[in-house]
């Protein structure tokens, strides 16, 4: 049976409720079918093959079906289709390289990963395969590996095939082996993946791991990593980057000049707006397996609970519903600050900008920013600049556990040579923005505190009026904080779509004072840093104080 097709017309009939992103996926795989110059086929037999083995070999281990076969469900049979049916017409090998399914929990993602695994490692067709089940720590990643082992050793079948070890599962009639692989073990080089399965991936901070896992699959003729997920609260994580990868890969399926990626599948079930969570006919959109594998009746206590207590909302919001959310002491939910509209510099470019620098020498990050906006004033455009000392580029994302070196290579950050920052370069930068692009600084917002060297230079460079003390305190910042946070939430900051701008204003925590007054203050991880905000928010003061004067001369 074509099970894409079939879940597809579920989807068009309004008999399946699911987010705008699958429909348009599943949307794009029935055009893929239909496309005689796709230089990939359907083939129903390798994708029924599949479903096969998993509902013939594999058996749950808790719960009320703890023991019984593993029955997939309609979305858990077009997914496997998609993911083993469509091959390339003329090697026969499988399309898809990589699956990220972003699903709320409870849905069953890891028993259909702990299948996949078994699938991978005993048959599909592949010489002594490598499985590995991939997670920050050990414990998370023996998760989906212990599932695989129990459904081994339930099985007859598949346990007079493998030997089930302490930490290995090994195939006997391929020479393939099935292991839990944590960051920090030690042999995280010379892997060469047949298989890799990455649970819970918001929870994994280090991008090197999946790194080195999708380095060690390029010896295989058709690897597979699967990604499955629910959303997390640590922003700009590998989690981010994976989820906009997909995004944009959907995106790109009604763009011509999109983002394109046909090794990639990317199924992500959420909520389409923030909204929808108190509104139960839109519950399934995050939770396909709601009423049979999931609860309905415990997911709507939850949410009675959440709407009589606010507190647990964003926990609610990111497991049940993946929807991306900030800590909870966060100044914004992730749905106010993200804002992923772009510019062109050439369509949008001032003749005048106000600027904002938050400097640091050694530990935080340095940010400069230029803010303007449009002659009727309701369009504020923001384009910045980081700098992390070189000497310590490489501690900095091992101890940040962001991907500096990613952002490095697209633009957002610089470094400055040696073990500090030359504030200088800051200047440069500005000056930069002027002679390549004809934008002159009105006036620059900085740190009361800040070094007076750089204000000096900043004053010869631009003229002594440019520079504006910014006192950082309740009584200054309050007023400009709780402003530029409506205007985010209105998405009247256009950001450029900054990741490193959207990563720090995820971090911003608020101090509070008896009579509601507020300044931004770093969340519970001094990691996390705030600087891209604070560089901003500097430049927003200066905007709001001399608002009627800059909007004459612009």
């Amino acid at each position: 049976m074509n099970y894409i097709k079939i879940y597809h017309q579920a989807i068009e009939k309004g008999k399946v409720v699911t987010s705008q992103k699958v429909k348009r996926l599943y949307d794009h795989l029935i055009q893929n079918m239909a496309d005689k110059n796709n230089p990939y086929r359907f083939d129903e037999g390798k994708a029924q093959y599949v479903i096969d083995f998993i509902e013939r070999f594999c058996k749950h281990s808790k719960g009320k079906w703890a023991g019984k076969p593993v029955i997939l469900e309609l979305w858990q049979k077009a997914l496997l289709s998609a993911l083993f049916g469509f091959v390339d017409k003329k090697t026969g090998l499988r399309q898809y390289r990589e699956l990220i399914l972003i699903v709320a929990r409870k849905n069953g993602k890891s028993t259909l990963s702990s299948g996949i695994g078994d699938y991978l490692l005993i048959a599909d067709g592949e010489a002594g395969p490598e499985i590995y089940s991939a997670a920050t720590k050990r414990d998370q990643a023996k998760i989906i590996w212990n599932e695989a082992v129990k459904m081994v050793k339930k099985s007859p079948a598949l346990n007079k095939r493998c030997q089930c070890l302490v930490s290995k599962i090994k195939c006997k009639v391929n020479d393939g082996v099935f292991e839990p692989l944590a960051a920090d073990s030690n042999n995280l080089d010379g892997l060469n993946v047949h298989g890799a399965l990455i649970d819970e991936l918001h929870a994994i901070k280090d991008k090197n791991l999946y790194d080195v896992i999708f380095d060690g699959m390029t010896a295989r003729e058709q690897p597979l990593m699967v990604i499955t997920s629910t959303a997390g609260t640590v922003r700009e994580s590998i989690y981010d980057i994976k989820y906009d990868e997909a995004a944009n890969i959907i995106a790109g399926y009604d763009d011509p000049n999109g983002y394109h990626d046909e090794r990639v599948l990317p199924i992500i079930y959420e909520l389409d707006h923030r909204s929808e969570w108190v509104r139960p006919q839109c519950w399934q959109k995050a939770n396909p397996a709601l009423g049979t594998i999931k609860d309905k009746d415990q997911l709507a206590d939850k949410v009675k609970r959440a709407q009589a207590n606010p507190i647990y909302v964003k926990n609610l919001l990111t497991k049940d519903f993946n929807i991306r959310e900030t800590s909870s002491e966060a100044f914004l939910t992730f749905e106010q600050l993200n804002n992923e509209a772009t510019y062109t510099l050439s369509d949008v470019r001032p003749r005048y900008a106000i600027g904002g620098v938050d400097l640091s020498a050694t530990t935080d990050l340095t940010c400069a920013t230029l803010l303007w906006c449009n002659q009727e004033a309701n369009q504020l455009y923001a384009k910045q600049m980081y700098w992390i000392p070189e000497d310590l580029f490489e501690k900095r994302i091992h101890e940040d556990k962001v991907p500096y070196d990613v952002w490095h290579k697209r633009g957002f950050v610089r470094k400055s040579p040696g073990n500090s920052i030359d504030y200088r370069l800051i200047v440069e930068w500005f000056r930069e923005m002027q002679e390549q692009e004809d934008i002159y600084l009105y006036k620059v917002g900085y740190d009361s505190w800040s070094a007076s060297y750089f204000v000096n230079e900043m004053q010869d460079v631009f003229g002594e009026a440019v520079m504006e003390a910014v006192i950082q305190g309740k009584k200054t910042l309050s007023g400009p904080m709780k402003s530029i946070g409506a205007d985010l939430e209105a998405n009247r900051v256009n950001y450029d779509n900054n990741p490193v701008l959207k990563w720090c204003m995820a971090n911003v925590a608020i101090d509070i004072d008896r009579n509601g007054n507020i300044q931004p203050t770093k969340t519970m991880n001094a990691k996390q840093r705030i600087d891209g905000f604070a560089s901003l928010l500097d430049a927003y003061v200066v905007f709001e104080r001399n608002r009627e004067e800059y909007l004459n001369i612009i």
